[in-house]
């Protein structure tokens, strides 16, 4: 069984999809899965698991929509792909406060014509900053994220994909997680 990290989108924001991390962790250990820690209340959850990628996505869904009665959507990285997004940081020389810098995780490859757009817009949300690399968008957002318009160009319906987003201390924290 391989360690993951799975990101689920949309949890316990605002009185949607309101869930415990105990019975979080206890559903995931009923249905079979191991070594499962969760971080924060936000839907980070590392465990170890048979299935993987979009494989590991359909079986968490499906079993939080059986079980919880509410279609919760779920991105997978394993600790590879997690470390890869970590040593890539297009942001690293720009992005002072973890908090305001965001990893924009997708369910899917940007379609290029979309990956093209964005890359124009991007040049016109000075002083916020917004990378495409590969399945993640690198986001810093100097006066914060409420407003930001870099952060309302990345809903799932423009995109064309599932797109969940974590801070950067969120994203270096799983990585320590799924690699210990």
């Amino acid at each position: 069984m391989e360690r993951q990290v799975a990101l689920l989108r949309g949890i316990n924001v605002g009185k949607s999809a309101r869930v415990s991390m105990p019975e979080l962790r206890r559903l995931l250990a009923g249905a079979g899965y191991e070594e499962i820690t969760t971080h924060l209340q936000s839907g980070n959850i590392v465990l170890a698991a048979g299935a993987t990628g979009a494989d590991l996505e359909q079986e968490l869904e499906r079993l939080l929509h059986d079980q919880l009665k509410s279609p919760i959507r779920v991105v997978v990285r394993d600790r590879e792909q997690l470390a890869a997004v970590v040593e890539a940081d297009p942001l690293a020389g720009v992005a002072d406060n973890p908090r305001l810098k965001q990893v924009s995780f997708l369910g899917a490859e940007l379609d290029p014509a979309i990956a093209k757009e964005l890359k124009a817009e991007a040049k016109d949300l000075a002083p916020e900053r917004l990378v495409v690399g590969g399945r993640e968008i690198y986001t810093w957002h100097p006066g914060g994220i409420q407003s930001s318009p870099a952060a309302k160009l990345l809903t799932d319906k423009r995109l064309g994909t599932t797109v969940t987003a974590r801070n950067w201390n969120t994203v270096t924290k799983l990585l320590e997680l799924v690699t210990t």
